[in-house]
């Protein structure tokens, strides 16, 4: 089964390391194969990774986009260890993402991360607020 994006015009997709524009129309792709896709809302910038669970958020995307993944578990382990320290509360949202990992949902492990920066700007808005 295939996999249907439709593009706004000039919008920008990623499939595997090529990355796709549109023209000034929308369009529909119809994608069928084993590819890492990412939609441009979904890419984040290594530059615009600019607080910890961002960080995580642009190490899995980068486990997804890779060709070998597991080059980035290391740094992806040590960053994780070093929030939990910093932030106990987050150990859920880990489980959630170590587990798409190990089974090689990189995509599903993305997923995960957004809702842990979702968190992570919580902490942060609650913090400035105390």
């Amino acid at each position: 089964m295939a996999l249907v994006i439709d593009l706004k015009p000039n919008e920008k997709i990623l499939i595997g390391t090529a990355v796709i524009t549109n023209d000034s129309q929308r369009t529909r792709l119809h994608i069928a194969g084993e590819a890492a896709i990412l939609r441009e809302k979904d890419v984040l910038k290594e530059e615009d990774a600019d607080s910890p669970c961002k960080q995580v958020y642009f190490i899995v995307q980068c486990m997804y986009l890779a060709r070998n993944p597991k080059e980035y578990h290391e740094k992806y382990f040590k960053l994780v260890r070093e929030i939990q320290t910093a932030a106990p509360t987050t150990t859920g949202f880990f489980l959630h993402i170590n587990e798409k990992i190990i089974q090689g949902q990189y995509y599903k492990a993305m997923k995960e991360a957004k809702d842990l920066i979702t968190y992570e700007q919580e902490l942060l808005h609650n913090a400035q607020q105390a």
